[in-house]
């Protein structure tokens, strides 16, 4: 777990284990900088990685188009229209293609950054930084709260967002804030918090399936009435289980940039949307 067991800077123990919370801090890229360059840390600079490696990567499945594609093209053509058909075009309609960039953009980078937490270089996914899970929701939500406005107005629009068709007025002093809070308050830190938390979680559980069954299996003595082969047996079943963990975390990883896109292009639309 490369990215979780080096050590912190002043915790004295060289040896990175065993990890303790802060091993989840990030790592100053350049510590003689001092602590005003703080944020040039490994986190960003896997942020980084993950933007380079998207744009690469569209670009060369950009490259060359046939009549007849081969796999390269496939592969690109096939996950172009995942997010244009089934996120894109299902959720806004027809002005569909003005968003369709920044979608994609956002699925590929969520991820790629997501799958970091499944390469033994990384070994952390970056969303399991709350901060960058944040950074993503303040993009979307400037994107459907600026399209709104311009389509509207501002006035129009707040009113659409806090106002539904219908509501007699009695209930305006109920229904105003509620609505306040549930579009411009709830939305965003939602979108956030289950990125951050799906990965934060599943990667604590990589980490107690990996790291519990390492220290099992480096057991030389007896615990109590858990002999050394029962305890070595355990941290050999833990280690294939944690296989399965992996596996699982890979569905994750999709799914979660699936669902973050998804819901990114149902708000754009529910702010150009004629009702509420």
């Amino acid at each position: 777990m490369s990215s979780l067991l080096v050590p912190m800077e002043g915790e004295g123990d060289h040896s990175g284990w065993p990890p303790s919370a802060e091993s989840f801090n990030s790592r100053p890229l350049f510590p003689e900088l001092g602590p005003n360059f703080a944020w040039l840390n490994n986190h960003m600079a896997q942020a980084v990685i993950g933007a380079l490696i998207v744009i690469g990567v569209w670009l060369w499945l950009a490259r060359r188009h046939s009549v007849v594609p081969g796999k390269r093209q496939f592969f690109g053509e096939q996950a172009y229209n995942l997010v244009r058909n089934s996120v894109a075009r299902d959720a806004l309609g027809p002005d569909f293609r003005k968003y369709l960039p920044y979608l994609l953009a956002l699925f590929s980078f969520i991820l790629v950054n997501n799958l970091f937490g499944e390469l033994f270089v990384f070994m952390f996914p970056t969303f399991s930084k709350i901060g960058y899970a944040y950074g993503l929701a303040l993009c979307t939500f400037i994107l459907y709260n600026a399209v709104g406005i311009k389509k509207w107005g501002f006035a129009h629009y707040m009113r659409k967002m806090t106002l539904p068709e219908g509501v007699p007025w009695p209930l305006w002093f109920l229904i105003i804030p509620l609505e306040f809070l549930s579009n411009f308050i709830v939305r965003p830190f939602t979108l956030a918090l289950r990125l951050f938390a799906n990965l934060f979680a599943g990667h604590l559980v990589v980490l107690v399936f990996v790291l519990g069954s390492t220290l099992l299996m480096s057991m030389s003595e007896p615990i109590g009435q858990f002999s050394v082969g029962l305890m070595k047996t355990a941290g050999a079943v833990g280690i294939v289980f944690s296989f399965a963990i992996f596996a699982l975390e890979l569905l994750i990883a999709f799914i979660q940039a699936y669902i973050f896109t998804v819901l990114t292009a149902q708000y754009v639309a529910s702010s150009l949307a004629e009702d509420h």
